[in-house]
């Protein structure tokens, strides 16, 4: 099992956090947080192109197939 490395902070930038004042920090943690929140937004699924690759299973029926985007729909927007 592969570890995810984080997020390394370079010593240049930690170099210029030292030296920022708080309100200075808080935009850039901010913008930081910004960023990482669009990044994970920009990550979607066809629902489309899903619907059509669960109906192509065999046993899967027209009811069967709504029901289960019912369930994917809920998870998605919620």
């Amino acid at each position: 099992m592969s570890e995810e490395k984080g997020f390394e902070l370079p010593r240049s930038l930690y170099k210029e956090f030292k030296k920022m004042s708080r309100e200075q920090m808080q935009a850039v943690l901010t913008d930081i947080y910004h960023q990482g929140a669009e990044s994970i937004e920009t990550a979607s699924v066809d629902l489309d192109e899903l619907r059509k690759a669960i109906g192509s299973i065999n046993g899967i029926g027209e009811k069967r197939l709504d029901e289960i985007m019912a369930v994917i729909d809920n998870f998605v927007n919620n």
